[in-house]
């Protein structure tokens, strides 16, 4: 038996993205600006602030793990640990601002406006 107590350590995440290694590798990049980011890279470009808190202080973790057993061509499966029950399987490509969305991430950033019908009465 193990004389070391089980402790915790404090994070500031809000979201666990957790994003699988080998579809990443497989796909060399594919995602930002110039499709030249994993996924990971381009959801903490796009997600974290320049020179904001990193690692445990972030708000956001996006963490690569072992295979989900999906394997799709051309894609990443990704899934927020808040939700394990949506894996996420995102083409090379996809806009972020919609991996974010399907994701359910905030970033703090406002939203897209949302069009409002007005009625002609």
């Amino acid at each position: 038996m193990s004389d070391m107590a089980i402790k915790t350590s404090k994070t500031q995440w809000r979201d666990v993205v957790l994003v699988c290694k080998k579809c990443s590798k497989k796909l060399d990049g594919g995602f930002g600006p110039d499709g030249d980011r994993t996924l990971k890279k381009a959801l903490k470009k796009y997600l974290l602030p320049p020179g904001g808190p990193k690692g445990r202080k972030a708000g956001l973790a996006v963490i690569e793990t072992a295979c989900f057993d999906v394997c799709p061509k051309n894609a990443v499966v990704a899934v927020n640990a808040a939700n394990p029950k949506a894996l996420l399987i995102v083409p090379a490509g996809a806009d972020l601002f919609e991996v974010k969305a399907r994701l359910g991430l905030d970033d703090g950033r406002r939203l897209k406006p949302v069009l409002t019908v007005v009625s002609e009465d």
